[in-house]
């Protein structure tokens, strides 16, 4: 078996071949990071609307609430297809990779919405009252006193999440994304051995997430700590 690997090693990396592999390195990626950094966005807003107090916000509140409880309790895969089938009837043009992106979209912003919830509800609840005798307005109290020690607290689960979607965009095959795992099965189809194609397909993963891992444990070193 060993013998048979090393002999086909060749055949399988020639250029078209890695440049197949890279295309869909970069989608698996693409997927994971712009998912989860217009999740963050969105999921800061939701979080920000929690915050205030005012009766005539509470309709948003509520609708903040309802989404980030209902989208985190629905798998994946169902928020995909259904994503596919909407998307198709309002534009029927849409891309696979925009439908896949617009599901990943749904789900990192009802999770990341609850991790940037749990860091600030970490702040101490004595230094937001204390802004708020000082007169600080909703916002100066989020920028300036909630969101800068929130920030060791959001980030180690913010960054396992991306890592963890990373490993999660291999469902968006199913709906026909050409993304890592996809592209195993293709290369797999025309003749490559199974142990080969995704022995690099496993390789090619861990390279994409181990940065991403890295990055949030220097982030959370630069971010969190009071002397930087």
């Amino acid at each position: 078996m060993i013998q048979t690997l090393i002999d086909e090693i060749p055949r399988f990396f020639t250029a078209s071949n890695v440049n197949f592999l890279a295309a869909a390195a970069g989608r698996t990626l693409l997927l994971s990071v712009i998912g989860c950094m217009i999740g963050g966005a969105i999921g800061f807003m939701l979080v920000c609307i929690r915050q205030t107090r005012s009766p005539w916000l509470a309709p948003l509140r509520v609708t903040a609430i309802a989404y980030t409880e209902i989208f985190r309790r629905i798998p994946f895969l169902v928020i995909l297809f259904l994503v596919l089938f909407g998307i198709q009837v309002i534009a029927p043009t849409a891309s696979l990779f925009t439908i896949a992106l617009t599901g990943v979209c749904i789900v990192a912003t009802a999770f990341l919405s609850e991790i940037i919830r749990a860091g600030f509800e970490s702040v101490p609840r004595q230094q937001i009252e204390a802004a708020e005798v000082m007169n600080f307005s909703r916002m100066q109290i989020i920028w300036m006193v909630v969101a800068p020690q929130a920030w060791k607290v959001i980030l180690p689960p913010a960054f396992a999440f991306m890592v963890m979607f990373v490993k999660d965009t291999a469902l968006a095959s199913q709906i026909g994304v050409v993304e890592l795992t996809f592209t195993g099965k293709i290369l797999s189809n025309r003749g490559f051995s199974a142990t080969l194609t995704f022995g690099v397909i496993l390789l090619l993963y861990f390279a994409l997430s181990y940065p991403l891992t890295r990055l949030g444990r220097y982030l959370e070193k630069r971010l969190a700590s009071p002397h930087n």
